[in-house]
C-alpha cells in the first residue's frame, strides 16, 4: 500500500481536496490521534463507501480548559500514519496550531442549547471549541461524509445541529461505540489508566447496561433508570461522578418517559481521568 501524504498546511489540504473532488467522494475522519481501534473502525467504514479517505490529526486546544489534559494529551503521530498506510488512507491532514489558528483569529462557533448540555455543561466552552475546528475541517478538506463515533453522543448532538443550521453540504455518519472485551469503550485516554483504575472504569458500562436491563425489563420512568446508574457507579470506590442522565439523543434534554427512545449517558473522573460512555435505546412500546 501506499503511504499517506502528510499535509500540514490548509493551503495544501485544499488544493488535494479540489483535486480528489473530481474523481469521487471524499470521507472525512476528524480525530486528534493517538489512534486505536475505535479510530480504525470509523476509517475502515469510510473506505467502505468512499472513494477517498482523508483523516485529520489534530489535538486541538480550544476544546481544552485551563486545567484539562492538553498538554500530556498523547501524540503519536509516527505510529499513527503507520497504522493509516496499513488501513489504505489517502491522506493525512496534520496541521499546527498555528496553522489552524493564526494570529489574530477570532471567529468562533457556538451551538447554545444543545452545546451546553451533558459534557458541555461539565466543560464550558468545550464544544465551542469543537464545534469551530470541525467546522473548519469541513471547509479546509470539503469531504462529501464526515465520520464519527457514537461515544461522543453529545458531540454528535452538536455537530448535527450545526450542519443543520449552517447548511454544510455533507452528511455526518454516526458509527457504534468500539469496546474492550470486558466493555470498557475505546478512549485515548486509557492509556492514562492504572490496571487497578481499568477495573474500576468498567463501572461506567456496567451502569448503562443495568439502566439497560431494567428498560427491558418494562420500565419506563427516567427518573428510575437514573436512580439505576447512579446506584451502580456510587459502589465503585475512586470513581467521582460527573454525570448520569437520561436525555433525548437530539437536544439532549432529560425526558421523563423513556418510551420513544432515549439516550443513557454518564461520564466519571477515575482518578484523574474523566471518561464517558453512553447507550441508546431504541424506542420501546407499552406491554399488552
Amino acid at each position: 500500500m501506499n503511504r499517506p501524504e502528510l499535509i500540514t498546511s490548509v493551503a495544501g489540504m485544499q488544493e488535494a481536496s479540489r483535486k480528489t473532488r473530481g474523481r469521487g467522494t471524499i470521507g472525512l475522519v476528524p480525530t486528534m490521534g493517538a489512534l486505536h481501534e475505535g479510530h480504525l473502525s470509523l476509517v475502515r467504514a469510510a473506505r467502505e463507501i468512499c472513494d477517498s479517505v482523508v483523516v485529520s490529526i489534530f489535538v486541538n486546544p480550544a476544546q481544552f480548559g485551563p486545567h484539562e489534559d492538553f498538554e500530556r494529551y498523547p501524540r503519536a503521530l509516527q505510529s499513527d500514519v503507520d497504522q493509516l498506510e496499513r488501513e489504505g488512507v489517502a491522506s493525512v491532514f496534520a496541521p499546527s496550531v498555528e496553522e489552524m489558528y493564526p494570529d489574530g483569529e477570532s471567529t468562533f462557533i457556538e451551538v447554545s442549547g444543545v452545546g451546553d448540555r451533558l459534557d458541555g455543561r461539565s466543560r464550558p466552552g468545550h464544544f465551542r471549541g469543537v464545534a469551530t475546528v470541525v467546522a473548519k475541517l469541513f471547509n479546509i478538506v470539503m469531504p462529501d461524509l464526515a465520520f464519527f463515533g457514537q461515544k461522543d453522543a453529545a458531540q454528535v448532538a452538536v455537530l448535527r445541529a450545526m450542519v443543520r443550521d449552517l447548511n454544510f453540504p455533507l452528511k455526518l455518519m454516526i458509527c457504534p461505540t468500539v469496546r474492550e472485551r470486558d466493555g470498557l469503550a475505546l478512549s485515548s485516554r486509557n492509556r492514562y489508566l492504572t490496571d487497578a483504575q481499568r477495573a474500576q472504569a468498567r463501572v461506567l458500562y456496567r451502569a448503562l447496561l443495568a439502566a439497560q436491563t431494567e428498560a427491558v425489563g418494562g420500565a419506563r420512568d427516567a427518573a428510575e433508570l437514573r436512580g439505576v446508574m447512579l446506584h451502580e457507579l456510587e459502589r465503585e470506590p475512586g470513581v467521582r461522578i460527573d454525570y448520569a442522565e437520561v436525555v433525548d439523543p437530539d437536544t439532549l434534554l432529560p425526558v421523563e418517559d423513556i418510551g420513544r427512545g432515549v439516550l443513557l449517558a454518564v461520564a466519571a473522573w477515575v482518578g484523574k481521568t474523566r471518561l464517558i460512555d453512553n447507550l441508546l435505546l431504541p424506542e420501546m412500546r407499552e406491554r399488552s
